[in-house]
């Protein structure tokens, strides 16, 4: 599963908006959706990203609370 899917399934398990997640990361929401069109993301922001939903990161999203990965 490509990771922009992945970060949009965790936006919706957490309720969240794109423009929520990018105001959480310091980013706007228009350039995070390119990001995502592109599936274009660093190590770093994908740790960010994880941080900003409350999931741990090692490659896949693993929701703290539930323990679901994605």
């Amino acid at each position: 599963m490509a990771m922009s899917k992945k970060i949009r399934t965790v936006l919706l398990e957490r309720e969240m908006t794109i423009k929520e997640l990018a105001e959480k990361i310091g980013t706007n929401g228009n350039n995070l959706s390119n990001k995502l069109s592109r599936d274009n993301f660093s190590d770093n922001e994908l740790r960010e990203i994880a941080e900003a939903l409350d999931c741990d990161y090692d490659g896949i999203f693993t929701l703290r609370d539930s323990g679901k990965k994605i």
